[in-house]
């Protein structure tokens, strides 16, 4: 098992940024891909971005092209999502998502999401 505890939403103006952590526990030898996944009210859940644990190649979902930056660091055990000039339509509860290499594309383990909300 793995267990994945998010920190650092809240409440941020329009243009403003913040920084999501994601802090990994358990098997973290198990972990092939790390992803950050949104759900805003009323909507599907929708992926924003996934990082390698190995080779650290990212993949960015296209609300977060240019805005987003993901980064990990293996000795800590820790995803950190950068977010530069938020939207309100990045208002949503965030989600840190980790996956083994066998149930990849889908993702076995779930934070329990930290909020944004994005004020204009």
């Amino acid at each position: 098992q793995v267990q994945l505890v998010e920190s650092g939403g809240g409440l941020v103006q329009a243009g403003g940024s913040l920084r999501l952590s994601c802090a990994a526990s358990g098997r973290i030898f198990s972990i092939y891909t790390m992803g950050w996944f949104r759900q805003a009210p009323g909507k599907k859940r929708e992926f924003v971005v996934r990082i390698s644990w190995s080779t650290g190649r990212i993949d960015y979902g296209d609300s977060a092209k240019g805005r987003f930056t993901i980064s990990r660091d293996n000795a800590r055990n820790t995803v950190t999502l950068e977010m530069n000039n938020l939207k309100p339509e990045d208002t949503a509860v965030y989600y840190c998502a980790a996956t083994r290499a066998s149930s990849w594309p889908e993702y076995d383990y779930w934070g329990q999401g930290t909020q944004v909300t994005v004020s204009s």
